[in-house]
């Protein structure tokens, strides 16, 4: 079956091509996939994209009527997806839930120590030959209490490095893990006392309906004074101008964030020459206590390998009929 490969970077070509042994029929396009350019995918029998593409109900339809037959998704999150539409088609999908947790977790982690031990002022004064100490000053990490939203393969990870610095583990999450409770001593607790007590909190839940601007304005005022905010997770999670008002008021001691709500055409891109349109990002950029990186802690080599190897397997279930697993529909 011939494949097209929408949002390809240069170093996921590299991967496909180096791990392509059974040589499919690859077509890789730097394109975004949206209504404008699905017509690039006619002649193709399946598509695949990255979490910013859009795979909406008339993009779906759209690529049906094409003659696409499967999509996959390179990503383990599908809220880009409208999984009923390509259902109803009879079209089937196919998604990457186990690439390296670990890559997510480490960048959790650099992410906090980052941001707490001031790594990105402390060099940029020693790059000036300033070599003070001021402003410089940190905290512990042991003995913080910090709160798991989201407590499956990525968010306990993420609790079993921070249990080795000594921090207590709270956490939230729908479905219990008792192995988390018993191996580090994870507590369960409601949204609110996470509020309440965390001195960092990170997010590692999906992105639904439920979980929709779960940190939103009436809950800033809830949180314990100067707590980090860590999202490695989806960025609809956090309502942005609540994150930033927290920020101003010194509510919210530091950010941490993967990623962001309007995220879609904005990162993966090169944009050094734009005249920025965001007003809410730019002035979270101005901030010394914020580190933004661009949707990359999936990025290590072992993740892209995964995710590539679980692409082609997917190609290869497509063409033999074969169910396969990490299929959606």
């Amino acid at each position: 079956m011939k494949t097209i490969v929408f949002s390809a970077k240069p170093f996921e070509i590299e991967y496909f091509t180096k791990l392509n042994a059974k040589t499919k029929d690859l077509t890789f396009s730097t394109t975004k996939l949206d209504i404008h350019t699905a017509s690039e995918a006619a002649g193709y029998e399946i598509v695949a994209v990255f979490t910013n593409d859009d795979l909406g109900k008339e993009v779906i339809e759209k690529l049906h009527a094409l003659g696409v037959k499967h999509l996959i998704t390179r990503s383990a999150g599908h809220d880009h997806v409208h999984t009923p539409t390509a259902e109803a088609l009879g079209m089937k999908i196919g998604f990457v839930p186990e690439y390296s947790p670990f890559a997510i977790a480490e960048h959790t982690i650099a992410l906090i120590l980052a941001l707490n031990r001031k790594i990105v002022q402390a060099d940029k004064k020693v790059k000036n030959y300033d070599f003070t100490l001021d402003n410089l000053i940190g905290f512990d990490l042991n003995g913080k209490t910090v709160g798991l939203i989201g407590t499956g393969k990525i968010g306990g990870i993420v609790g079993n490095i921070l249990k080795g610095f000594g921090c207590k583990i709270i956490g939230f999450d729908v479905n219990h893990n008792p192995e988390l409770e018993q191996n580090i001593g994870l507590k369960y607790v409601s949204l609110e006392e996470i509020w309440k007590n965390a001195d960092i909190i990170s997010f590692h839940c999906p992105m639904n309906e439920h979980t929709k601007y779960l940190l939103n304005d009436n809950v800033v005022p809830q949180l314990k004074d100067g707590v980090f905010i860590i999202n490695t997770a989806r960025g609809g999670i956090i309502e942005t101008k609540a994150l930033l008002n927290g920020i101003k008021s010194g509510k919210i001691g530091a950010a941490g964030l993967d990623v962001y709500e309007k995220e879609k055409g904005l990162f993966f891109y090169d944009h050094v020459n734009d005249i920025p349109q965001d007003e809410v990002f730019a002035a979270l950029l101005a901030y010394k206590n914020v580190i933004i990186t661009g949707h990359q802690a999936f990025l290590t080599k072992e993740a892209i390998t995964n995710i590539i190897e679980a692409t082609l397997m997917h190609i290869d279930d497509f063409e033999n009929d074969i169910a396969g697993k990490w299929k959606l529909c």
